[in-house]
């Protein structure tokens, strides 16, 4: 029985018990689902083997595995005009700014147009060496300038924000379609800061292994385990907690995993003690320590420069440049530096007028940037917006669109097929750039394997929970139900399924009454597993 449903148990036990109730929601569960560390799951009393590599992971597994995409979320809204000085219209970026413009005496020439500020001159190696470019007036159409919404279409790539999967996370639910409960032996993706962003968000579980900071990942790492496994109250909920806490626990299994690379990896050159110093030197260690985790996300902030911006974001771009330099001397040490290619993210610019606090609001288009001896050449890519053509509010008009970065480094960096790559992005064919990255294309054997493969989803209808199919043959398919605990509780399909979509209603195939709670679905077919969780409400 529950705690809270005995009467004489302390109030104290109750507000915690209470507590930990008001905490239990749909993402935060989803998110310690897709938490669950290296191993396999017990279904129904047995141990579930490793799947079949999916189409995906067999492409995946044949392209250059070795390449690896670092992430840098610029958290807050980075201001472009102060990052990349226009030159070329270096008066009218001027008067926009009279406090908090930077002096051409402050500014390092790239070329005759753009320059960056002197305090970014430990970028200026990378530049020389054809390391770094510079995507200009990145942006999408009808721009959100809030944060939480900039950063959710960022991650999700949907521009309306209806959308709770990230583009990354929906490529790894492809590359891993029973991540549930076979999860890969190294995390799909590595994540400090930034927790809830989407980018690793899929339709039901999160694929990266996320810590709110370095010092975090350390103590994971020394640790193991944070919760304790004894205690748990006798009832659904207690059940719920306990398989929370334990797939929790579960992690840390890749914190084995994890705290061997560390060791193994050594860095050579000494990083800024500064917020991205410390994260990108443990990434770096991790990589030359062969952790095998191909996506890795760092974070930055806050660049949100209301006020005293000149100070703020000097610091800040810094820590970037500093760090970006040391990061890539560390891998080129070892060999990694041209395995590596790293990008920057925000989730809007700034605009083009300063503010009366000596900073910026909220704005549209800015650069991104990327480095890696791996590009091509140094150089810019795209149109900078017309300082002259600034819309109602004083924005930039973004003249590059974030989704088409996207594209080509899923296509040209990780070398996913290009259908595939559409997929991920909302079943959208942004083009693709001349960032100056390339790898052959994939080969996946089926020329129509993208649209008429295998696939599942569930739908929320009412209070029917809908399991959809579409089968691109006629195939005996096997569809079990499990409680979060791996229990069966039921068979929902066990015959052969003609070619074409099917919909199966859970609580009417199951019989009877399901109480309310997370459950398992998993699909046996055609010498392929997928699975993925439920809820039933």
């Amino acid at each position: 029985m529950c705690d809270h449903d005995l009467n004489n148990k302390s109030i104290l036990n109750n507000n915690a018990h209470d507590l930990e109730h008001k905490k239990w929601n749909r993402r935060s569960f989803l998110q310690a689902l897709g938490l669950a560390g290296a191993g396999s799951m017990m279904l129904g009393g047995m141990p579930v083997s490793a799947s079949t590599n999916s189409k995906l992971a067999a492409a995946i597994s044949n392209s250059e595995t070795d390449r690896i995409l670092v992430i840098i979320r610029l958290k807050g809204g980075n201001d472009g005009l102060n990052t990349i000085v226009p030159i070329y219209d270096y008066d009218t970026y001027a008067s926009y700014r009279p406090s908090i413009k930077h002096n051409l005496s402050q500014v390092t020439q790239l070329n005759s147009d753009f320059g960056m500020p002197n305090y970014m001159n430990d970028l200026l190696n990378l530049w020389d060496n054809g390391a770094m470019k510079v995507i200009h007036g990145v942006g999408y159409e009808d721009s959100s300038q809030s944060h939480f919404a900039g950063s959710d279409i960022w991650a999700s790539t949907d521009a309306g924000n209806n959308t709770q999967s990230g583009w990354l996370g929906r490529h790894f639910e492809e590359l891993y379609p029973e991540y549930l409960i076979n999860p890969p032996s190294t995390p799909a993706a590595v994540q400090i800061g930034s927790i809830g962003n989407l980018i690793f968000q899929g339709d039901t579980n999160n694929y990266a292994f996320s810590v709110a900071n370095p010092n975090q990942l350390e103590t994971i790492a020394q640790n193991g385990a944070v919760h304790d496994m004894s205690n748990f109250p006798d009832c659904i909920y207690g059940e719920q907690l306990e398989f929370m806490r334990g797939t929790t626990n579960t992690t840390y299994q890749y914190a084995g995993t994890i705290h061997d690379a560390y060791s193994e990896g050594i860095n050579s050159f000494e990083y800024m003690d500064s917020d991205l110093g410390r994260q990108l030197s443990i990434v770096a260690k991790l990589i030359k320590g062969n952790l095998g985790t191909k996506v890795y996300m760092v974070t930055l902030g806050s660049f949100d420069t209301h006020a005293n911006q000149v100070e703020n974001q000097r610091d800040l771009l810094i820590d970037l440049s500093n760090t970006i330099k040391t990061f890539y001397d560390d891998l080129a040490s070892s060999g990694f530096d041209d395995k590596v290619l790293s990008m920057t993210i925000s989730e809007f610019g700034r605009r083009a007028f300063e503010n009366g606090s000596n900073g910026t609001d909220h704005g549209k288009a800015a650069p991104m940037l990327l480095f890696g001896p791996a590009i091509d050449s140094n150089g810019f890519v795209g149109e900078h917006p017309d300082l002259e053509n600034l819309d109602t509010n004083g924005n930039l008009n973004y003249t590059q669109d974030f989704r088409e970065v996207y594209a080509t480094i899923m296509e040209d960096w990780l070398c996913i097929d290009s259908g595939l790559v559409n997929e991920a992005l909302l079943n959208q064919n942004y083009n693709r750039l001349d960032l100056g990255i390339s790898c052959n294309s994939l080969s996946v054997g089926n020329p129509s394997f993208d649209n008429n493969r295998f696939k599942h989803y569930v739908i929320y209808s009412n209070q029917d929970v809908i399991l959809k199919i579409n089968t691109p043959i006629t195939q005996h398919t096997v569809i079990k139900l499990y409680d979060i605990m791996g229990r069966e509780i039921g068979t929902l399909k066990n015959e052969m399924l003609f070619a074409g979509e099917h919909s199966i209603n859970v609580k009417n195939a199951i019989g009877r009454k399901l109480n309310i709670g997370q459950y398992i679905y998993r699909i046996s077919t055609n010498q392929q597993n997928y699975s993925k969780s439920l809820i039933i409400n």
